[in-house]
């Protein structure tokens, strides 16, 4: 199910028939997340004629590319080789006709490698406010409302730039209801947010931020462009691949093989701890009652869970999900599932995510692991490597966020 997820959103699938006519005048690609590269490729793969480019992905997310050059960056923290490559995506797309396209790759990720500060403000300031931010449990639209505000490219800014050439944004969403403003942060979208807005995430999530930031945040001249801007007019963006069209390529799998399935939503946040005992609850709902599905069947969900860190584990939020679900089902028969994410890299890890069983708790007590203590430090990484049980993918070259699959097994399966 989950290779069938990742294929159906992966952007040799979606890209192609995605792409607009050529323009009269130039083309130029450019693009930010942890698809983009891969994106970048098709676009090179099925647009023959002149073009030429830059985009920026993650650091082993690159593909091979010949006209468009691909840059790799830090994510989730930004570096300063994401800043280098804004700064050049910037200076690009100045200086153009109306009778030239701009055409942008815009992936998850994008919003940490297109890393250029506002004035006013350092890398360095952007660095710390983003750390202090993952840590926080703050939802990703908070997270993105102030790094809007602290860009030099982002919530819309990107495509003033452009102005007056045709902007066409090809999208990739990993962000929970698919709002494309959000995802990396807008770059060529109105910014609906304010600065007093992020202000108010700052002061909610108890961030320390630097004078500066706040200075900035405070000066009415780092207000993003607003809906309505005539400026972003011939601005045009589309969605070609989101979490439903995974979770349905996933559903297809799994009712090809026999099970009835249940998407319980693409768009699920909440303290991925928390998630995964109410979807044991659900899991375990099939099992007794049939409710809501017969076994055997699936339950299948995507969206974005958040960790508020605590610890000094090593986790991810698709592990923390699957550590919290397989302590809930305290060893249910029949009942097994996968957390991973779609883009191959659970937080800041190596692994995709983890695989739960039955027996998962059991061979854990055997190896001498306490599972809630570690879960309690943050540290389902460990625990689950310490059984075997990561799912390693490597990066995968696309992203639509998390990815969750619990197989219950038919009564009678169970019984034996």
């Amino acid at each position: 199910m989950f290779r069938q997820a990742v294929a159906a959103v992966h952007p040799s699938m979606c890209v192609p028939q995605s792409l607009p006519p050529p323009p009269k005048g130039r083309m130029v690609v450019i693009g930010a997340g942890k698809a983009s590269a891969a994106m970048a490729a098709a676009v090179e793969a099925h647009r023959p004629g002149p073009l030429s480019g830059l985009v920026v992905t993650r650091y082993g997310h690159g593909a091979e590319c010949r006209r468009i050059e691909v840059v790799e960056a830090g994510h989730p923290v930004p570096d300063q080789a994401g800043l280098e490559a804004a700064q050049r995506m910037l200076a690009m797309v100045q200086g153009l006709s109306a009778d030239d396209l701009v055409l942008v790759l815009i992936s998850g990720g994008g919003s940490s490698l297109l890393a250029l500060a506002a004035p006013g403000i350092t890398l360095e300031d952007k660095q710390a406010v983003t750390r202090a931010l993952l840590k926080s449990g703050a939802p990703i639209s908070d997270i993105n409302c102030v790094r809007k505000h602290l860009s030099a490219v982002k919530g819309g800014r990107l495509a003033l730039a452009a102005y007056p050439a045709r902007v066409v944004t090809l999208i990739i969403s990993d962000v929970p209801g698919d709002d494309p403003a959000t995802v990396a942060s807008g770059p060529t979208l109105a910014d609906p947010t304010t600065r007093e807005e992020a202000l108010a995430i700052l002061k909610k999530y108890g961030i320390a931020a630097p004078e500066s930031v706040v200075k900035l945040l405070e000066d009415a001249r780092s207000e993003t462009p607003k809906p309505g801007d005539p400026r972003l007019a011939r601005a045009r963006t589309r969605i070609i691949a989101k979490a439903s069209d995974a979770l349905d390529a996933a559903a297809r799998a799994a009712e090809s093989a026999g099970y009835r399935t249940r998407i319980l939503g693409d768009a699920i946040e909440g303290e991925a701890s928390s998630v995964g005992i109410v979807h044991a609850a659900l899991a375990l709902a099939c099992r007794e009652d049939g409710v809501p599905a017969e076994p055997p069947c699936v339950l299948i969900s995507g969206g974005e869970t958040t960790v508020t860190v605590k610890g000094d584990g090593r986790g991810g939020r698709n592990a923390e999900f699957l550590l919290a679900l397989t302590i809930a089902l305290d060893g249910a028969e029949g009942i097994s599932g996968i957390a991973c994410d779609t883009d191959g890299i659970d937080g800041t890890e190596t692994n995709a995510g983890a695989i739960m069983a039955s027996d998962t708790l059991a061979r854990a007590g055997t190896a001498g692991l306490d599972p809630n203590a570690l879960l309690a430090r943050n540290d389902a990484y460990g625990f689950f490597d310490a059984l075997g049980d990561l799912v390693v993918t490597g990066p995968t070259r696309t992203n639509v966020n998390d990815f969750r699959a619990i197989v219950v097994g038919a009564k009678d399966r169970a019984a034996n």
